[in-house]
């Protein structure tokens, strides 16, 4: 007994804490992505981000990857589809507002997702887990106030919507039966591939913004430096999201 009793926090600290390291470097990307892209070069900018860490990942993970069973490369590629979905949105929003609030609204993230999951295992959490979340949400709404109440912007708004897709790529990765004992590396591998074929898709869509070739074209040392800073911390969401969908799973709010 006194054996459970000691290693359970700390197996929930080996969860938390790569989620924890993810949200500080995270707040720094929103920053980078901030100063790099423009209405007109998101696709490109996502293409370039992602397309170039891409090899590597692969080149490090080529066993696992090869190791990954046809229902496991599916189940990824759906995540990855997600994924796409979660990091356009994430970075159409943070051109049509500030890093500060992108980076506070998507922490909300945070409480959504122990929410989902009671609702999906019809759980109730308790008043304790109600009460924090109550006063989460109301210091983000607080925060991201200048000068007074405003209505939200538009990428306030993308931003809440890439929150709850976030709590949805969550909550698949827990739940999803195909990929669960993969390893996390190859997994994040196919996800981001799926997604770069998904941008370099809409790259190719009239009126869709600037190719990436183009936006390379224009990027000068700060871009660069901006666009490979925030690579690691998206890179690294990715993992940190198996590890803690996975013991949403396992652990229910209250």
């Amino acid at each position: 007994m006194t054996t459970l009793t000691v290693t359970a926090p700390r197996r929930a600290w080996l969860t938390d804490l790569p989620v924890l390291l993810v949200a500080v470097v995270w707040g720094a990307s929103y920053l980078a992505a901030k100063g790099i892209t423009t209405q007109t070069t998101v696709l490109a900018v996502l293409v370039l981000r992602f397309g170039a860490v891409l090899p590597a990942l692969a080149v490090a993970g080529w066993g696992a990857l090869r190791g990954l069973g046809a229902a496991q490369w599916r189940g990824a590629g759906l995540l990855g589809l997600i994924l796409s979905g979660i990091f356009l949105l994430e970075t159409y929003g943070v051109v049509h507002t500030s890093a500060t609030n992108a980076g506070l609204i998507i922490s909300l993230t945070m409480i959504f997702t122990p929410l989902a999951e009671a609702a999906v295992t019809r759980t109730r959490p308790s008043r304790t887990f109600l009460a924090a979340a109550a006063v989460s949400v109301a210091g983000v709404v607080l925060l991201t106030q200048s000068g007074g109440f405003t209505a939200p912007s538009a990428g306030d708004l993308l931003m809440l919507l890439a929150a709850l897709a976030r709590t949805v790529h969550v909550l698949a990765m827990a739940r999803m039966k195909s990929v669960r004992g993969a390893d996390a590396l190859p997994l994040t591998t196919v996800q981001l591939g799926a997604s770069v074929v998904v941008f370099a898709l809409l790259c190719g869509v009239p009126g869709t913004g600037a190719a990436p070739w183009e936006a390379a074209a224009d990027f000068g040392a700060r871009e660069w430096a901006g666009a490979s800073s925030s690579c690691p911390s998206s890179v690294r969401s990715s993992p940190s999201s198996c590890r803690c969908g996975r013991s949403i799973g396992r652990r229910r709010p209250g």
